[in-house]
């Protein structure tokens, strides 16, 4: 057999895979021979694989080939990206196309990848340092890059993003007067927040000097520079020591090989008795990090699970008080990013050209996809350090 006759018969056993995955989806492949695969006459989703390469890559790579092959144009999605994306989620597509070496490989890598200061200063700058105008394309005013909450249907993402930092608040119970630590705190909107609304005092860092420049004009813009200190620093050459601790979308940026180290410090940071609380995307079962999104979007991230982060955490006496799983929250969140980026997809092309858009187009479905339809969690974990029996019995003053 030829190696076109592998390469077409590996496609036709993914689309058959699709197919009885579910037998109601209706989508299409076509081949750049002319060959057709249709599983209903009228498809959601067509995939054109315009050169025998990029079906090569398809079936040889996984992910990594898909998404490289579609930054190129070398094939092109007519339809609905996502429903794609749920069919590729749905029969574990990755488990499917790479051979079995390659698999070890990528595990491994997910073990080992550096998060040194230095590897993560170059991580940060490689997501974060855009520029404002960039993620003001997208974001929400508040320029918050992680999880809405979204409590009525109707809520903007703006609304569902201030929903959000309420629900951090009550569930860390600030009073005026404490000091609160955000690990990672971005654009500074957290700190805002909790200065503008509670009356802390925030402190604050990032990795990402263009985070800190805006945040220090945002704070200097509210008249909070006595509230409200923010700082371009490493986690691990953080000190002091404050009643209240928050981290924000930021330990997916910590790396497996390093969370040990950030329990640790936050054991160190955090008053005895006080609260924290971790916001951060997780899984429920061990899962290597996606090549592609590793090597073009997130360099050196890593998606824990959520067994490893409350091992850690107790092994460092932290004592976990709350568990709570927003990934329906995520899904939609991404969504609102996705309509926007679409909305903006010329002034983006424009910044930084079309390979990029279209990047960041599959950044952003394959994220929804994947709190949709996948293993994506996103966990809010209230914690203490140490025991404490002062707080209240039950949750109501949470959700109240």
């Amino acid at each position: 057999m030829s190696g076109r006759s592998v390469v077409r018969k590996a496609i036709r056993n993914l689309c058959d895979l699709m197919h009885r995955a579910d037998p109601n989806a209706a989508f299409s492949f076509e081949l750049w021979n002319g060959d057709t695969f249709n599983y209903h006459e009228r498809p959601k989703v067509t995939l054109r694989l315009n050169t025998e390469k990029s079906a090569k890559d398809l079936v040889s790579k996984g992910f990594l080939g898909f998404g490289e092959a579609y930054m190129a144009g070398e094939l092109e999605v007519e339809g609905e990206l996502q429903e794609l994306l749920r069919l590729g989620l749905a029969i574990g597509f990755d488990e499917q196309a790479l051979p079995f070496p390659l698999k070890i490989l990528l595990w491994g890598l997910s073990l080992t990848a550096p998060n040194t200061r230095n590897q993560a200063l170059k991580n940060a700058s490689h997501h974060y340092d855009r520029g404002d105008d960039f993620y003001s394309l997208f974001l929400d005013p508040t320029l918050t890059y992680s999880c809405a909450y979204f409590k009525d249907t109707g809520d903007t993402l703006e609304r569902a993003q201030l929903n959000k930092y309420e629900l951090i608040a009550r569930k860390l119970q600030l009073r005026q007067g404490e000091t609160l630590l955000d690990i990672g705190c971005g654009w500074g909107g957290m700190l805002i927040y909790a200065a503008a609304k509670y009356g802390v005092t925030g402190f604050g860092n990032t990795l990402s000097r263009n985070q800190c420049e805006y945040a220090g004009r945002k704070i200097k813009e509210l008249n909070l520079q006595d509230k409200i200190q923010i700082i371009v620093a490493d986690y691990r050459d953080l000190c002091g020591t404050f009643d209240k601790i928050v981290s924000i979308g930021m330990f997916e940026h910590v790396g497996r090989r390093f969370i040990p180290i950030f329990m640790h410090k936050v054991s160190t940071l955090l008053k005895r008795g006080g609260l924290g609380l971790l916001h951060t995307i997780g899984k429920e079962v061990d899962a290597a990090t996606d090549p592609w999104i590793d090597r073009y979007i997130f360099p050196g991230g890593y998606i824990p699970n959520l067994k490893e982060m409350v091992e850690h955490m107790a092994k460092t006496d932290l004592s976990v008080l709350h568990v709570e799983n927003l990934r329906i929250h995520y899904a939609r969140t991404v969504q609102c990013w996705l309509e926007n980026f679409e909305s903006n997809a010329a002034q983006v092309q424009e910044m930084f050209g079309e390979v990029f858009v279209r990047m960041w187009r599959l950044y952003l479905n394959a994220s929804s996809a994947c709190f949709r339809y996948g293993t994506n969690r996103l966990y809010q974990i209230l914690f203490s350090n140490g025991l404490t029996n002062d707080l209240p019995m039950t949750c109501e003053n949470i959700y109240r």
